[in-house]
């Protein structure tokens, strides 16, 4: 039985931060676009198809200016106020658009 409770907590936080991630990703969807199709403002690498991994490196490195070329002043600003868990959310999400 416990381990029915957990599997099922463990499903429920994951539906949780998916749910968040696509919530927190609305912010980039229009210069990404929707389904993370577009190169931003005709400068960045179209992000549909990364995967958590790569996104979360990506953002954490804007955030702190140790990644980037054009975009980076702008994205710091995007995703400055995203905490750690915000971040694995949305590259989480990021990850699910295919």
């Amino acid at each position: 039985m416990k381990k029915i409770a957990l599997s099922l907590l463990l499903v429920s936080a994951a539906l949780m931060a998916a749910e968040d991630g696509a919530t927190l990703y609305k912010k980039c969807s229009s210069c990404h676009g929707l389904q993370a199709e577009k190169k931003a403002l005709n400068q960045s690498q179209v992000i549909a198809g990364w995967d958590a991994a790569k996104t979360e490196a990506a953002l954490k490195g804007y955030k702190d200016g140790s990644y980037g070329g054009k975009m980076k002043g702008l994205m710091k600003g995007q995703v400055g106020s995203y905490n750690d868990a915000q971040i694995a959310a949305v590259s989480a999400y990021i990850a699910t658009i295919k």
